[in-house]
């Protein structure tokens, strides 16, 4: 029993001792940071106020959306409040129904080789729409976007936009100049309605991403912190 009691003794002397070391330092010193000045970082930690990062300003050339999104806040007021987001919003699908009413058209003369003219005459209704619809949108992403075209948030469907532009221009010239034959006309039209149709796709996606954003705002914005 004495020895046991020795053996004890030793070993509650070493945990005393590594028990100090570890809590001096250098110097003698004992510190306290896991102590008092510990639990005083956590606890400046845990208070310290959650900031908010603040919407991009459009003029400074910076990514769009405080959200990662297409619009900023402000980019989506000047948006709500454009009278040109009106004229867009007419115009597009004015132009799906004459793309209809002409595409109709136009297969109706390959298919039968009857009603040139009013092929002709429904394309080229068709292009003046879509210079309608290009002029105002340039116009509308001025307003939004601070830049008349290729604003980062619809870069790309700006650029296949002048593609669609350049095919319905194309058959412009070839119609006016008498450029080749009805049929090759009508082959450029099918084509330049190839290429609208993609663009509008790409189109209708932004607009569903655009919902789908403000739906977050809303979300984040109304989200009270626990």
């Amino acid at each position: 029993m004495g020895k046991l009691s020795r053996a004890l003794h030793q070993l509650c002397q070493f945990y005393e001792t590594s028990s100090l070391i570890d809590t001096q330092g250098t110097d003698g010193v004992v510190d306290d940071s896991r102590g008092k000045g510990g639990i005083d970082g956590m606890s400046r930690l845990n208070h310290a106020p959650l900031r908010k990062t603040a919407p991009h300003d459009v003029g400074s050339g910076s990514k769009p959306g405080a959200y990662g999104g297409l619009y900023s806040q402000e980019e989506r007021r000047r948006r709500d409040e454009s009278i040109w987001t009106l004229v867009q919003g007419v115009l597009a699908p004015f132009q799906f129904l004459v793309f209809l009413a002409s595409l109709a058209l136009v297969i109706r003369f390959l298919s039968t080789g009857e009603g040139a003219f009013a092929a002709d005459l429904s394309i080229v209704i068709k292009t003046l729409v879509l210079y309608a619809i290009m002029i105002t949108g340039s116009i509308w992403e001025k307003v939004v976007f601070g830049r008349w075209l290729f604003a980062p948030s619809f870069f790309w469907e700006d650029v296949f936009s002048m593609l669609v532009l350049a095919l319905h221009t194309l058959y412009l010239v070839m119609l006016f100049g008498a450029i080749g034959s009805v049929e090759q006309r009508m082959m450029v039209a099918l084509a330049a309605y190839a290429a609208y149709v993609i663009n509008a796709g790409q189109f209708l996606w932004k607009l569903r991403m655009a919902r789908l954003q403000g739906t977050a705002q809303q979300g984040g914005d109304t989200a009270v912190p626990a």
